[in-house]
């Protein structure tokens, strides 16, 4: 569950970025399927219930520590100069793997944590909080195994959570998916899997997806340019694409805000998720302490993601409106959040200068139904996480060509407008077949000449 918002401000410097090595790894590289592991083993016939624990091994035990009534400022820096410290450490873990046999044990090892001191009163809250929303919304589902799902799924995920604040996980500014020993991956995808009602949800022009495949075996690069609505975007795209683009779904690369190495509910989900890490500007000088060190963490960031383009076969997701999209404070109508031009246009010359031939796609998202975002945009961390069993919607339009549309423009200004009045329109249109779809029931009707609907 992460925000994945950032803005890319800091491409001023692409020219420097040149001589960067490329990385190694590629799109052809992410595993398509995983065991499931339940309580009586491997399985892979229950895909609503989450691996239970499997030791990780194989990486450094960091043992950084962590302050469970709140994190001193040293540890705030320890996490903007992530990549300085190693991506790859392991965590330690000091107590044996959480085991609950119903929902009062679980909630009560929780409360007994704050009680010895190991976790703070307002995380556990969230916590608890959390565990009683996902059931609410699984119950919603109508699954028959619906008891069974939401205590396995939550018994997992506190005790990753729980792990992961004894011994916070560090993240470097590019980071990647963590799929063994532990399959956090699939981790997420369970746990988001049954708050998506698929019998009411619409891929908008799944074709173009095998398009974009046949791009990356070339050893082309794709930039989506998408609307971002939740927490769960990364898990929702990759539900929807499992069963016929799996390969898409896992080597995607999301350029993500700074919520996703602070927040303790958030993190596990995102150690399944390949990551750039940027410091959006909407956050950049929330402490003036850390300003200086969140942009050399950009430049990090930046120069890791002139290395992934020059590498090839890369597949990355980014918003340039830099948050979350809100509902229209008066009407309550929901609407993909303004692009910043600035930024789209960074990301394209980014993407050109790497010499490795680009493409750029508009992508629609709707899914605010699964889990909406606070109306407002806070400073703090930690944000009350509403879930519901919701249809959700993703669409794809044909690839925008910079010359064509930006070819009747005179200055600098009108070609980042161009471009980025392109990208947005085709969001917003798609987004809007989207919701026809979902919200207005006219579902596959909802079609029409630019994008084509089907179902997952």
């Amino acid at each position: 569950m992460t925000t994945y918002t950032a803005s890319l401000d800091s491409f001023k410097a692409i020219l420097l970025l040149s001589a960067t090595p490329p990385l190694a790894g590629s799109y052809l590289g992410g595993r398509i399927s995983a065991p499931y592991v339940g309580a009586a083993g491997p399985s892979t016939s229950r895909p609503y219930i989450l691996p239970l624990d499997r030791r990780r091994a194989g990486r450094r035990c960091t043992c950084v520590g962590f302050l469970s009534r709140g994190r001193s400022m040293e540890a705030l820096k320890r996490s903007v100069l992530a990549s300085d410290l190693g991506a790859g450490g392991e965590v330690c873990r000091s107590r044996p793997p959480l085991r609950a046999r119903s929902e009062e044990e679980l909630l009560s090892y929780v409360r007994k944590e704050v009680e010895n001191g190991r976790l703070s009163s307002d995380i556990a809250h969230g916590l608890e909080e959390l565990y009683h929303n996902y059931r609410n919304a699984v119950v919603q589902s109508g699954l028959q195994e619906a008891d069974e799902i939401i205590h396995s799924n939550m018994t997992v995920a506190f005790d990753r959570i729980l792990m992961d604040i004894e011994n916070p996980f560090i993240f470097g500014a590019h980071h990647k998916a963590i799929r063994e020993p532990f399959d956090y991956y699939m981790f997420g995808q369970n746990y988001i899997r049954p708050l998506l009602d698929f019998k009411k949800s619409y891929i908008g022009n799944i074709s173009l997806f095998s398009e974009i495949e046949q791009h990356l075996l070339q050893g082309h690069n794709i930039i989506l340019f998408s609307n971002h609505q939740t927490e769960a975007d990364p898990a929702v795209i990759a539900l929807l694409l499992e069963r016929t683009n799996p390969q898409i779904a896992e080597s995607m690369v999301f350029v993500a805000g700074d919520r996703v190495v602070t927040d303790p509910l958030c993190k596990p989900f995102s150690m399944g998720r390949n990551l750039l890490c940027v410091y959006s500007k909407k956050h950049l000088f929330d402490d003036p302490e850390l300003v200086d060190l969140k942009k050399k963490a950009n430049t990090r960031s930046l120069k890791e993601l002139a290395a992934l383009f020059k590498s090839g076969s890369q597949i990355i997701w980014i918003a340039p409106s830099g948050g979350r999209d809100r509902p229209d404070p008066e009407t309550g109508e929901w609407f993909p959040a303004p692009f910043d031009a600035s930024s789209l246009d960074n990301m394209r010359r980014l993407a050109e200068h790497s010499g490795v031939p680009g493409h750029f796609y508009p992508l629609a998202l709707l899914c605010y139904g699964v889990m909406p975002p606070p109306a407002q945009v806070a400073k703090e961390i930690g944000e009350q996480r509403k879930l519901s069993h919701h249809g959700v919607g993703l669409s794809i339009s044909k690839e925008i060509n910079f010359n064509e549309v930006t070819a009747h423009c005179e200055s600098k200004d009108e070609v980042k407008g161009a471009f980025s009045m392109a990208l947005y329109n085709a969001v917003t249109e798609q987004y809007n077949i989207l919701k026809s779809a979902i919200y207005e029931l006219q579902g596959l009707n909802a079609s029409d000449s630019k994008v084509s609907l089907s179902q997952p």
